[in-house]
C-alpha cells in the first residue's frame, strides 16, 4: 500500500517555521485602547475589547487545532555560501596616557587670560557701533549707555526720550560696569567653547554665536520688559554683537593653546613625583 504524500519523512532540505501573523499586534492595540478609554471615553474601551478578542481568537486559531507553519526550502550544499573563517590578527596594545589614547575633546584649550583679553577688546569694539548709533540715530552719545543701564535701573526703560539722551552719572557708572562684566564673562565662554567647536572659529564666534545670542536676548527681553525691548534698535544691536564676536573670536583664536593633562601620567596629573627606584 502506497503511503500518503504527507506521511513521507520531512526532507532535510526544508525547515518548518511558525507562520507569520498579525494577531499579537491586534491584541496589543486592543489592550492599549482599553486602558486609553479609561481616561477618555468608554466607547474607546469597547472598541479595544473587541479588537483584543478578535486578535486573541485569531492568535488561538494559529495553533489549534493544528499549528500553522511555513516551510523554508534550504539551498543545496553546493549553492550555499562558504563558511566565514574567523581570523585572529595581532592586537596592538596601546599604552594608557600615551599617544593620545582615549583622548577627550578638546585636546587643547585656550587660556582663560585670552578670554579675559578678548572680552575687554571685544567690549571696546562693540561700543563703537553702539555709540555710532547714538550719534547718528538719536543725536546723543548717552542714549545707548542709558539704555544699557536700564537693565539694572528699571526706571530708565520708562524714561522719556529726552531723559535717555541726557547725561546721567549713575547710568554711566552702572552701564560701564554691566557692559564690562558681560563682556568679560562672554569672553571666558569663548575661550572655553571655541576649542570644542569644529573649524572656522571666526564663523562660529563672529557670526553664529552673536546671532543666537541676539535671538535669545530679543525673546527674553520681549517677555520680561517689553517696553525696553521696544526701545532697542535691533539691527544696530546685531551689528554691535557681530563686532564683539569677530573681535573676541580673533583674540581668543590667536592665543597660544594649552595642551590638556589627559595624556599625562597619573603621578604628573596628581602633582606627585614618582620615585626613581621603581
Amino acid at each position: 500500500m502506497t503511503p500518503a504524500p504527507d506521511e513521507h519523512p520531512q526532507s532535510s532540505e526544508q525547515i518548518e517555521l511558525p507562520a507569520s501573523t498579525a494577531s499579537p499586534m491586534v491584541v496589543a492595540l486592543g489592550i492599549t485602547l482599553v486602558f486609553a478609554g479609561l481616561i477618555t471615553h468608554a466607547a474607546l474601551s469597547v472598541v479595544g475589547i473587541a479588537l483584543a478578542l478578535i486578535g486573541a481568537v485569531g492568535w488561538w486559531r494559529e495553533v489549534l487545532p493544528e499549528q500553522r507553519v511555513e516551510r523554508i526550502i534550504r539551498r543545496p550544499v553546493e549553492r550555499r555560501p562558504s563558511a566565514v573563517v574567523p581570523s585572529k590578527p595581532p592586537v596592538e596594545r596601546a599604552s594608557i596616557g600615551g599617544g593620545a589614547h582615549r583622548t577627550r575633546v578638546p585636546v587643547e584649550v585656550q587660556p582663560y587670560s585670552a578670554g579675559i583679553r578678548g572680552g575687554i577688546v571685544g567690549g571696546i569694539a562693540m561700543a563703537v557701533p553702539a555709540l555710532a548709533y547714538g550719534l547718528i540715530a538719536q543725536r546723543s552719545l548717552w542714549y545707548p549707555i542709558n539704555l544699557l543701564a536700564a537693565v539694572a535701573i528699571p526706571g530708565m526703560a520708562h524714561a522719556s526720550l529726552a531723559e535717555l539722551r541726557a547725561f546721567s552719572l549713575l547710568a554711566l557708572a552702572i552701564g560701564t560696569i554691566v557692559h564690562g562684566l558681560i563682556s568679560v564673562l562672554v569672553g571666558l565662554l569663548y575661550a572655553v567653547i571655541l576649542p570644542m567647536l569644529p573649524r572656522r572659529h571666526m564663523v562660529w564666534g563672529g557670526i553664529i554665536a552673536p546671532l543666537l545670542w541676539t535671538g535669545l536676548v530679543w525673546a527674553v527681553l520681549g517677555i520680561v520688559d517689553p517696553t525696553l525691548a521696544a526701545r532697542v534698535d535691533w539691527p544696530w544691536f546685531v551689528v554691535s554683537q557681530i563686532a564683539f564676536g569677530l573681535t573676541t573670536g580673533f583674540v581668543v583664536a590667536r592665543a597660544q593653546p594649552l595642551a590638556t593633562m589627559q595624556t599625562w601620567p597619573l603621578a604628573a596629573r596628581a602633582g606627585v613625583e614618582a620615585s626613581r627606584d621603581r
